[in-house]
């Protein structure tokens, strides 16, 4: 739960071929809330090809509060975004879907992930006459677009075809709904079919159950997809496309009622429980899980060891996600808001505390404060994932090495010290690829992105611009 003092990439949604698309896609919204909660937005491709956008600041409930916003989007294509921006990307203007509205066409942009070349691209950009209206990199693409020549997927694949990074892209344009992934496959997007008859896109497949749509497949690393009169036209921009999911996903920013690649994300924290334990258990009396994120890996080691699983920490649900939270003093503030320790569980007892990540560690060092100060006897911390050690530049804020607890404490002892715990352990890199089951599957890579714990990254990495 620990990688709650960051933020993450985002979620986007989509749907064509439904009367009732617009409302399709607030549904799916709200089960992809987990992934931003800065800003939500929703677009439609009316019937006179033009596109009607409405966003906002706050939750998806706040945006669209007034039922008439909704019913406003009338069409059978639309795309949603849920968002949380970096601190030079704030306000309603950098909210997504983005629209480039021209004399001769409209192209409305949602994105999930981020651009290691946007500053290049940028300048060269800015260089040749583009105007650029927010501050995000939603925009980038729009600008390359309309310097092409060609059909619509022909320019978006060229266009494609220069940016570098991690991605996942729904577009809405004149002729239709497109959408993208990273020829890596770092930021997931899955495909999904209605019952009521359309298509479906969304960032994980927990957003599929609550608008009735079955899962076909995951959209591949390279590809392009387009639905041409209710046929699925797939393309691809490279030959040699891999799979390297963000390693992450798994660990926390997923609901555990996801699927990802083929593996449910629940099951995958439960088996990093399991391995968990196999590396470094430790005596003790009971076994709590920070909620929400490390609850399956909770599981799966108390199931290993023996102990028993208790609630020894308590969420108050009406708090969002402190990772979203955009200043450090928010975060740690929204923390104490969020969680108290359940004194008669703790109190007297040896715990063994697991937590799903730590990467500034200012929420670990409060978490074991509140054990501490309700009576625990003792509290080993086990972290279900490796130490967070490097920077990441695909859409996580941890860009900033010198933010990271593994970075600026090199030893376990020091980090031990720094959160205040009786004794500390990382599951390694393997034990993390082993609970993914992608050991082998897939290359060298493993199927996953483990950049943040291995500084081995699946693109290059300009990192004089990426910081």
């Amino acid at each position: 739960m620990n990688i709650k003092e960051l933020h993450e990439e985002c979620g986007v949604f989509a749907v064509q071929g439904n009367r009732e698309a617009a409302t399709m896609t607030y549904y799916g919204l709200h089960a992809l809330q987990h992934r931003g909660q800065e800003s939500v937005g929703i677009a439609v491709l009316t019937e006179d090809q033009k596109i009607n956008c409405i966003k906002g600041e706050g939750l998806l409930t706040e945006v669209f509060a007034d039922p008439k916003k909704l019913q406003s989007l009338v069409g059978d294509t639309s795309i949603g975004h849920v968002r949380y921006p970096t601190n030079s990307s704030r306000g309603v203007l950098n909210a997504h879907p983005i629209v480039v509205a021209t004399t001769d066409e409209s192209i409305g942009i949602a994105f999930n992930g981020a651009l290691t070349n946007a500053t290049e691209l940028k300048i060269r950009l800015e260089k040749n006459g583009s105007v650029f209206h927010t501050h995000g990199e939603t925009e980038l693409l729009g600008h390359l677009i309309r310097r092409c020549q060609g059909t619509f997927l022909e320019r978006l694949k060229k266009s494609l075809l220069e940016i570098e990074g991690a991605y996942s892209y729904v577009l809405l344009h004149n002729t239709g709904l497109y959408v993208a992934r990273d020829p890596n496959g770092i930021r997931p997007l899955s495909m999904g079919k209605l019952s009521t008859g359309g298509y479906v896109f969304a960032s994980e497949t927990c957003a599929f159950d609550i608008v009735g749509a079955e899962f076909i497949r995951d959209v591949e690393p390279g590809e392009i997809i387009t639905i041409q009169n209710g046929e699925v036209i797939s393309t691809f921009l490279e030959t040699k496309c891999t799979h390297a999911l963000c390693s992450m996903e798994y660990v926390y920013f997923s609901r555990p009622d996801s699927d990802l690649e083929g593996k449910n994300v629940h099951a995958v924290r439960k088996r990093s429980g399991i391995e968990l334990y196999k590396e470094a258990h430790v005596d003790a009396d009971i076994v709590i899980g920070v909620p929400d994120s490390s609850i399956s890996a909770a599981i799966g080691y108390a199931e290993a060891s023996g102990l028993p699983n208790e609630m020894g920490l308590i969420k108050n649900r009406y708090i969002g996600r402190t990772f979203i939270q955009p200043t450090q003093e928010l975060r740690e503030r929204g923390v104490r808001m969020k969680l108290s320790a359940i004194t008669s569980i703790v109190k007297g007892k040896r715990i063994i505390l697991i937590d799903d990540s730590i990467v500034r560690g200012t929420t670990s060092k409060h978490i074991v404060a509140l054990l501490r100060t309700a009576g625990a006897k003792e509290v080993h911390m086990r972290v279900a994932s490796p130490e967070f050690k490097y920077p990441c530049y695909y859409g996580v804020d941890a860009t900033d090495p010198r933010e990271l607890l593994a970075q600026h404490h090199e030893t376990n002892e020091e980090m031990r010290e720094y959160i205040d715990v009786d004794s500390l352990a990382f599951l390694s890199p393997a034990g993390l690829i082993k609970a993914t089951e992608h050991e082998g599957s897939r290359g060298a890579n493993c199927g996953l992105c483990m950049g943040c714990f291995t500084n081995k990254y699946p693109t290059n990495i300009k990192f004089d611009e990426a910081v």
